[in-house]
């Protein structure tokens, strides 16, 4: 007998001074954050969280939360590691915080659509549009649309309203939950080239899966458009899918870094996962006027 259909249901609610929504269909429950467009929680009912939120993640205005899905725009990481066409965009270098000027701004909530049981939230930051984010003057429309149905769907959609070109580094910087990072490894990265970060910036060659042992931050380069986490803990494989990337970041702060971390338990280094659906380094974009660009991230779950 099929189970009866159950419509799915969108409330705002308040997390500390965050406003956010909560949906929840027949299938999951997301929670998403207004700053930022932030996704903070995603899980299957009856599962184990797909999408990692750490136990002392601060909902404060202005501040990144810890976990979720943090957009980073209009540049990954250190703006001085990104490409010169990235690093020439920025009028004051000296200021330019980590991971872009979007995580930690009020984005503006466009619709909310339901449809077949899915629901679909659309944002927008209007400060991009009009050109008015710190020291980034250029007109570029950033939208980015979530939609939850049987599986996790993000698109980050950018076009350039300049009359000029634009050059912009991003990421989906996914983090996701693990029983035991320790018995976890990632399928579809064997034969490709990363950036050893922990190691200057060195480039290598992945052999087989990778499996984790000690802190890692590395920059996989020509990535392939999945890749699967498999959890023999949780038995159970966390599935990317990825369109408009070429790149991924593979990071766990292992046991000293997580010591120094914001917002990160001492032992939450063992519970998490990022795998951030990029565009870095040379698959950064660049975009001529009134071109348009989308970075996608599909996210579902299946049984070892």
């Amino acid at each position: 007998m099929n189970e009866p259909f159950t419509a799915p249901q969108v409330e705002r609610i308040e997390m500390g001074e965050l406003p956010c929504w909560r949906i929840k269909t027949a299938a999951a429950e997301l929670l998403v954050a207004e700053q930022g467009a932030q996704v903070l929680s995603y899980q299957r009912h009856g599962e184990q969280p797909l999408i990692w939120l750490s136990e002392q993640a601060e909902f404060r205005r202005g501040l990144s939360v810890r976990g979720g899905v943090p957009v980073c725009w209009p540049w990954f990481g250190d703006l001085a590691r990104n490409p010169a066409g990235v690093r020439a965009m920025r009028e004051d270098h000296g200021s330019a915080p980590a991971h872009g000027e979007v995580r930690g701004r009020d984005w503006r909530l466009q619709d909310i659509a339901k449809e077949n049981g899915a629901v679909t939230l659309t944002f927008d930051l209007p400060q991009s549009a009009s050109g008015e984010l710190p020291g980034w003057p250029h007109a570029l429309d950033l939208t980015l649309a979530i939609r939850l149905d049987e599986r996790l769907d993000l698109s980050l959609t950018t076009r350039n309203r300049s009359s000029y070109r634009v050059a912009l580094s991003q990421a989906l910087h996914t983090y996701l939950a693990v029983g035991d990072i320790r018995e976890v490894g990632i399928e579809g990265l064997d034969g490709l080239r990363y950036i050893e970060t922990l190691e200057d910036w060195d480039e290598r060659h992945q052999r087989g899966i990778l499996n984790f042992a000690g802190e890692t931050d590395r920059i996989y380069l020509d990535t392939p458009p999945r890749l699967d986490l498999v959890d023999a803990g949780w038995k159970r494989r966390i599935c990317l899918e990825a369109s408009g990337s070429h790149s991924a970041i593979v990071w766990n702060p292992w046991i000293d870094k997580a010591a120094r971390l914001s917002q990160f338990a001492d032992d939450a280094w063992q519970r998490m996962l990022c795998i951030e659906t990029a565009n870095v380094l040379d698959d950064a974009v660049e975009l001529a006027p009134e071109q348009s660009a989308t970075l996608a991230l599909c996210l579902w779950s299946e049984p070892l």
